[in-house]
């Protein structure tokens, strides 16, 4: 009686954890100038977590794009300016690779044949003007050779893809 109690509280146990690493729908991030909703993410190419819960690696993920893209925003648009993004697709820099042996997480191996991409709709608005907005696809098939290898911030390749867009591919009316 006794293992059959353990057994179900383990059930349960795992039934709460699995519920608790759902993930929104469709989060928003906002960071001053800069709100971003990632549409349909489960549904992304490839933003696997290799060793923390998949919604924690998601926020954290959506979090540190939106810090860094308003980084950028701020050098470069008027105070009332703001940039919405709609992010439909997100494929991350590297390919997940299951271990066997000492560990039980996947490694994600960054090759030059893997490179960061992203693809969403933005609008830029002065007021409430819409002053700009569009389609994008980014990749960046040089990006192993962007980032000096000293440089290993989270996300770095994903950052570097949305502000560079944003210092100088995007284009501003005059």
């Amino acid at each position: 009686m006794r293992k059959l109690m353990t057994l179900v509280a383990g059930c349960m146990l795992a039934g709460a954890a699995v519920a608790a690493d759902e993930a929104m729908e469709n989060p928003v991030t906002e960071q001053g100038m800069v709100k971003i909703t990632w549409q349909e993410p489960k549904k992304f190419r490839d933003i696997e977590s290799s060793g923390e819960l998949q919604s924690r690696f998601e926020q954290r993920l959506f979090e540190t794009l939106t810090k860094e893209l308003d980084k950028s925003a701020q050098k470069r648009f008027k105070p009332e300016q703001k940039l919405e993004l709609t992010v439909t697709d997100v494929d991350m820099a590297g390919d997940m690779r299951p271990t066997f042996g000492a560990t039980t997480t996947d490694l994600r191996i960054v090759k030059e044949v893997y490179p960061p991409r992203i693809s969403f709709s933005y609008r830029l608005l002065d007021k409430d003007q819409v002053i700009a907005a569009g389609d994008e696809k980014l990749t960046n098939m040089n990006f192993m050779n962007d980032i000096r290898n000293y440089n290993d911030r989270p996300f770095m390749h994903e950052v570097r893809l949305l502000t560079q867009w944003v210092s100088k591919d995007l284009v501003l009316p005059e």
